[in-house]
């Protein structure tokens, strides 16, 4: 027996508590919310997500994570997650589910015109700038590195020049 490896490491309690996962697909992965790379197991049964965490073979980040990614099964498994267009119409009072297509048609339509109504050609001092001042982008926590950074291409070529995200804890 190796004394201080692999099972020689492990207590009984240990041994016990690896049975919780007995029965389940073990698929490893990367955290998708910073640019870390933390590793992660991912625990299926049947194709169902059942759990995640922090893969001790990481060199990374040796089997800890962040509270983002330790919270990530909540992006799959949360069942209070929204999956349908909330609205509310301003001066209303109550939410009402809209078409996806329709609240995607709305944020266009209010996109172009904030974009041309805070649009500037020139700054204060006569140099050309050509950018919009009409609107700007603050990522939530929940967003992975490529959303932020197809976010950043999409705003940065609308002329914004606001735009930040909560990648960093």
């Amino acid at each position: 027996m190796d004394w201080g490896l692999g099972e020689g490491a492990a207590s009984a309690r240990t041994r016990a508590a690896g049975a919780r996962i007995g029965g389940l697909k073990a698929t490893e992965s990367v955290c998708p919310f910073c640019a870390v790379g933390c590793g992660q197991v991912v625990y299926t049964r049947d194709g169902e997500l059942v759990d995640i965490e922090g893969n001790p073979r990481s060199p990374i980040n040796q089997g800890t994570l962040c509270p983002k990614g330790a919270s990530s099964r909540q992006l799959v498994r949360q069942p209070g997650r929204l999956t349908r267009v909330k609205y509310r119409r301003p001066g209303g009072t109550e939410w009402e589910e809209l078409e996806l297509e329709q609240a995607m048609d709305m944020i266009a339509e209010r996109v172009i015109a904030a974009r041309e109504n805070g649009w500037q050609d020139t700054d204060r001092h006569g140099w050309r700038v050509d950018r919009t001042l009409g609107f700007a982008h603050l990522g939530g926590a929940t967003l992975d590195n490529e959303e932020n950074y197809l976010i950043k291409k999409l705003f940065a070529a609308m002329g914004a020049i606001q735009i930040e995200n909560q990648a960093r804890i």
